[in-house]
């Protein structure tokens, strides 16, 4: 049994300037043609949803960036601790009150 394609859900950004495409084209284009016949205002209505498919289609989407974090592979490579700290931290005792 073939698998079904799944086809990616379109973007707010990619709605949203679909939907405006598709507004004020048809608007402009019934403004300057001035038509008043039911197949011209069709025609209009047809190639504006056709040119809102086309931009939002092109609209980019945005990929999540793979950041590259660097870290250390080995206790040696990070920075060694001064004589003087590592002799007072083996000196003096840590005393700390238990959680309750």
């Amino acid at each position: 049994m073939p698998r079904p394609t799944v086809t990616p859900r379109p973007t707010a950004a990619q709605l949203a300037y679909g939907s405006c495409t598709v507004i004020f084209s048809t608007l402009a284009m019934l403004l300057l043609s001035q038509t008043s016949s039911g197949v011209g205002i069709a025609i209009i209505a047809f190639s504006a949803l056709v040119l809102g498919l086309l931009v939002a289609m092109t609209v980019p989407v945005h990929k999540p960036r793979v950041v590259a974090v660097h870290r250390p592979a080995t206790e040696t490579a990070q920075a060694p601790v001064p004589a003087s700290v590592a002799s007072l931290a083996s000196e003096q005792p840590v005393h700390e009150r238990a959680a309750s």
